[in-house]
């Protein structure tokens, strides 16, 4: 019988040439494994995350798998965002249904009249730089923005040049004419960017509502809409008397409420979790394989769910915020300066949630003015903060091929009339609260199968309990 070729290495267990091995004296560490336990560690999973808006939601319990979110009557309508098609550099045109997303045409129905207006919109490229139009001026035309950032501003009381918003990408200007025998623009506009517009001549505009009855009446409708007596957000409101002297005779009146409220219903995510029976018979130890794989599928569920509380078109922040409660950067990157706006817009501002670089570029906007933003303690964990809000990162928020994101601000809790995550606890079969598995059966390959649902959705229940700065470039800039 020949010599083995190679031996293990009594230090190192790795092979040596026979030739070259020493003499084995005792018992090499390869051959004595073989008669010993291994420790294991449980199945490990990259993608969970830090889940923190699902941990900042206050969940409310709900029965019968609906929540309606009850509202005070509402008069000033909220600005929506037009969409575009395009066909090349110089054909661009407004979907025509999306027109209705504008004020002054929320819910007019007659699509052919929308069809022909959105014909009549021209195209025109700016420039940066490039002033659109200037305060006191004539409104003699009205703009939908097709793509760029462009700048409202007004002349200080000084003579400086003092900045009331940015405009972009769907947004439109000119429809606070409607109504006015002779508008003018209330403030300038300049294009930061160079950008594309479609412009609609206010004769047009004119011409439409001689021409259109039903155009006429629901623009004269809109009109008086807007000088019945509202409070500052909008609502119907209340006639009230403070400060008076005598016996004057105090008005009355009722709080309305809006007739068509919105209704939540509970949106799920599903799977079906499959474990061959010899599996679960005989691997079992230390670890059950069956509790193994349910805790990680459990673990995919959360994730898509907090996925679906941000992008769903349905429910989700990113496609629920009030057009009302967004704004654009400045200049880009999110600045000190951007955030107090964003912060500004409500009161009892809970968290912010923004993409990780998102975060690292305002970190970086900090370091350029010499500012060090502070720390909150939540849950025990020392999180950034600015002004006292959290600042927690969500990789579910995402990031555009423009390198670009958003950061959303939010006020939480149903006593302060903020944004609350909805479930319905009690379930059959119930793992987790508003999340069940249920045993479907073992089939005749012998493998069970168990139903993985999860129950959920999220309610904003004012406009703004919920804000968003967009545009947000994530990039480096050279210094």
């Amino acid at each position: 019988m020949s010599a083995p070729e190679s031996v293990p290495d009594p230090a190192t267990d790795e092979p040596v040439p026979a030739s070259t091995a020493p003499d084995l004296t005792t018992l090499s560490t390869q051959a004595a494994r073989q008669l010993a336990t291994t420790t294991k560690s449980e199945p490990q999973m990259q993608a969970i995350s830090s889940r923190w808006l699902l941990k900042s939601l206050p969940w409310v319990d709900i029965r019968g798998g609906t929540y309606r979110v009850n509202r005070r009557l509402q008069l000033r309508i909220g600005r929506g965002r037009v969409q575009f098609e395009q066909n090349g550099a110089d054909n661009i045109k407004v979907i025509p249904e999306t027109l209705t997303e504008l004020p002054v045409l929320r819910g007019y129905q007659d699509i052919d009249v929308l069809r022909e207006i959105s014909t009549r919109f021209r195209a025109r490229e700016v420039r940066a730089g490039q002033v659109v139009f200037e305060a006191g001026q004539p409104v003699t035309e009205t703009y939908l923005i097709v793509h760029g950032r462009f700048t409202r501003y007004t002349e200080g009381k000084y003579g400086e040049e003092e900045i009331v918003g940015v405009v972009a990408d769907g947004d439109q200007m000119g429809d606070e004419a409607i109504g006015q025998s002779d508008p003018l623009w209330l403030s300038s506009v300049r294009a930061e960017t160079s950008g594309v517009l479609l412009v609609l001549p206010w004769d047009v505009v004119r011409e439409f509502t001689d021409r259109v009855a039903s155009l006429a009446e629901h623009l004269e409708a809109y009109a008086e809409s807007q000088r019945l007596p509202m409070n500052r957000k909008g609502e119907a409101d209340v006639p009230v008397q403070a400060g008076h002297v005598g016996e004057p005779t105090i008005t009355g009146g009722f709080v309305n409420y809006d007739l068509a409220p919105r209704e939540y219903e509970l949106s799920l995510t599903q799977t079906v979790l499959r474990v061959h029976t010899r599996v679960a018979d005989l691997y079992n130890d230390p670890m059950d394989q069956t509790e193994q794989q349910l805790r990680l599928t459990v673990e995919e569920i959360r994730e898509r769910q907090e996925w679906e509380l941000v992008n769903n078109r349905e429910f989700g922040l990113l496609h629920n915020i009030d057009y009302g409660q967004r704004v654009s950067t400045f200049t880009g990157p999110p600045t000190p300066d951007d955030m107090d706006e964003l912060l500004a817009m409500r009161r009892k501002t809970k968290v912010f949630l923004a993409h990780p670089k998102a975060i690292s570029a305002f970190f970086r906007q900090c370091n350029r003015r010499g500012l060090v933003p502070g720390t909150a303690s939540v849950d025990g964990h020392e999180v950034p903060a600015w002004r006292g809000v959290p600042i927690f990162p969500c990789n579910k928020i995402p990031v555009s091929r423009q390198h670009t994101s958003s950061i959303i601000a939010l006020r939480t809790g149903e006593a302060d009339q903020g944004v609350v995550g909805l479930y319905q606890t009690g379930i059959p079969e119930e793992f987790q609260p508003g999340l069940n598995v249920r045993f479907m059966g073992i089939d005749t390959a012998a493998i069970i199968s168990y139903l993985v649902t999860a129950y959920y959705s999220m309610a904003i229940l004012v406009p703004d309990a919920a804000g968003i700065l967009e545009n947000v470039q994530i990039g480096r800039t050279a210094d």
